[in-house]
């Protein structure tokens, strides 16, 4: 359960957040919901990955594209979709990813070779 939390907050913490209904987003400046949309996938995918979920990379992106649908389709959150959105949070899937690796072969230490 150890490793699985920090992803089911970071799970949680998406959903606020891309599903918060249009009135309740602050207002901040442009580009900065660009920048949102990456580290939180970048966190979906990094916390994933630690947690060792088979296939997390594929069902983020499904669920990036998906999330920007629902966006869209729920009336009372008025908000939009945005094909742009779904690719930064791709974007931020492979940021994760790149990050989870690079951590991941630090540990293991320089390679040597005889």
């Amino acid at each position: 359960m150890g490793r699985v939390l920090p992803f089911v907050t970071a799970a949680l913490l998406s959903v606020v957040i891309l599903f918060t209904p249009e009135s309740g987003v602050p207002t901040a400046p442009p580009g900065t919901d660009k920048v949102i949309h990456a580290l939180l996938f970048a966190l979906l995918a990094f916390t994933g990955l630690y947690a060792k979920i088979s296939r997390i990379l594929p069902l983020l992106v499904v669920y990036a594209g998906v999330s920007e649908v629902l966006q869209e389709l729920i009336t009372p959150l008025h908000r939009s979709g945005d094909v742009l959105d779904a690719l930064v949070d791709v974007l931020g899937i492979g940021l994760g990813w790149a990050t989870a690796t690079w951590l991941r072969s630090r540990r293991r230490g320089p390679r040597t070779t005889r």
